[in-house]
């Protein structure tokens, strides 16, 4: 993938997702949240933590893939959605 300046912030802020919470496409690019998808989508480095990122609603792209890594991270689920209210990491979080 042919890196540009837009996608290179997108896997900074990706990156910098802390274990245990998530964001969602919106959160990492409120005017593109299509993009995050399409970027994660063709990515083939490791060390990115493409899981850590969800859909609005909580619900997860890559099912129970995605599933497994949040878990293993001790992310809180209500059914097969992601527990926003208490995973969801936003820019007045200090972790």
């Amino acid at each position: 993938m042919r890196s540009t300046d837009a996608q290179d912030a997108i896997l900074r802020r990706v990156r910098a997702i802390p274990p245990g919470y998530v964001r969602t496409y919106g959160d990492i690019s409120p005017g593109a949240p299509r993009l995050v998808g399409h970027v994660l989508s063709r990515l083939d480095a490791d060390g990115v933590p493409w899981h850590r990122v969800v859909r609005a609603d909580g619900s997860l792209a890559k099912g129970d893939r995605q599933r497994r890594l949040l878990e293993a991270e001790a992310v809180p689920f209500r059914g097969a959605r992601v527990l926003l209210s208490s995973a969801r990491l936003d820019d007045l979080d200090a972790v």
